[in-house]
């Protein structure tokens, strides 16, 4: 069967896939992790979850008391000899690899964490999934793993690696063990090996420290001033489950085809869905609409190298996976403001709402 014929499968394979399929997922007491576990589980996987203890108080992994249903594993993607022995004890058949340093900022302040966790954390998995049950891996980086000559266009899977600073950085050599790993010990077909550069993520449950969103509603609980360091800085901004919904899609295409889908790809929204910092903020100020807040412009420190534009192009995943954004950025702040609204109500089973969420979405999908 062509790739192309593959792309096309009904998406709905989705919701029946991974029923009773053992799936690791690494970082998974984090938010995006979080999110990805808890639809795996919705869908009836066997969720075998292998990260350190959640970073922040408060976090989405407790919030929504995940830790009950699936195998919960502390660990750390630095220790090689715990994650092999994880792999052979659960012999999952789906990995997907998200554990990282993500935070721009704590890489100049530990960059030999930052580099041991986002490379040597890389070459553990790859290496531990050798002569494994595992049949389709796929290893997450970030949009900032390019080369940034900032010519003002989006970035296509065959432009050069890169990184000014060290999150960059590591995430770009992420994406060099990854390759190498592929074409040197994967090459016999039986395992598909991708690497995703998704855009930024929005949605409920992050709680991260100098991030734009969880520092916005910090701020709104607190009705204090908004701070931002870099207003008119573009970010392919995107609600949460569009990343996550794509790797499911490519994950099942590896499985099923590794010699045509193992390859980098990219998760981001259109051109056209680009929006400014400042602009997400009064956005998200407007809908949350409780009263008068005010912006703060606190201009980043320039020891600190931020990116002025950072866009995907998506097109190769839109057309081969048919994986491409559903939601407009108004729906993903709906969303993503939504789900704060409630949590700060402290009157909802967030559990229960963060499924209904992904449910929508599923709907949305089979709409598609």
């Amino acid at each position: 069967m062509s790739r192309g014929n593959l792309g096309n499968m009904k998406n709905q394979n989705i919701q029946t896939a991974f029923k009773n399929k053992t799936v690791l997922v690494t970082g998974h007491t984090g938010f995006i992790g979080t999110w990805m576990s808890l639809w795996l589980d919705f869908l009836g996987a066997k969720v075998v979850g292998y990260s350190l203890n959640p970073s922040t108080k408060p976090s989405i992994f407790e919030i929504v008391k995940l830790k009950k249903n699936i195998t919960h594993v502390i660990g750390d993607v630095t220790n090689f000899e715990k994650l092999q022995q994880t792999i052979k004890i659960h012999k999952p058949e789906f990995v997907f690899h998200l554990a990282a340093q993500a935070i721009v900022r704590k890489s100049y302040d530990s960059p030999l964490e930052t580099f041991q966790t986002n490379v040597m954390g890389t070459a553990n998995i790859l290496e531990s999934i050798k002569n494994s049950s595992v049949k389709s891996c796929i290893i997450m980086t970030s949009d900032k793993c390019y080369k940034n000559l900032e010519l003002g266009r989006a970035f296509r899977e065959s432009d050069p690696m890169g990184g000014n600073d060290p999150y960059s950085a590591s995430k770009g050599a992420a994406e060099l063990v990854t390759n190498a790993y592929r074409h040197s010990f994967f090459n016999n077909n039986e395992i598909g090996i991708a690497s995703v550069r998704a855009g930024n993520v929005i949605g409920g449950g992050d709680w991260s420290t100098d991030r734009l969103i969880p520092d916005c509603f910090r701020s709104l609980y607190k009705n204090k001033i908004i701070s931002i360091r870099n207003p008119n800085a573009i970010r392919p901004w995107q609600f949460i489950l569009e990343p996550i919904f794509g790797m499911l899609s490519l994950s099942l295409h590896l499985r099923k085809n590794p010699t045509q889908f193992s390859e980098p790809w990219n998760f981001g929204p259109n051109s056209n869905k680009k929006i400014t910092v400042e602009q997400i903020v009064k956005k998200i100020i407007q809908q949350w609409g409780k009263g008068k807040y005010k912006i703060k412009i606190n201009r980043t420190d320039k020891q600190y190298y931020e990116s002025k534009i950072l866009m995907l192009n998506s097109t190769k995943a839109k057309k081969l996976l048919n994986c491409g954004n559903l939601y407009s950025n108004n729906e993903s702040l709906f969303e993503t403001i939504e789900w704060y609204r409630q949590y700060h109500g402290n009157k909802t089973d967030m559990s229960e709402f963060t499924i209904k969420q992904i449910q929508k979405y599923m709907e949305k999908i089979s709409l598609d």
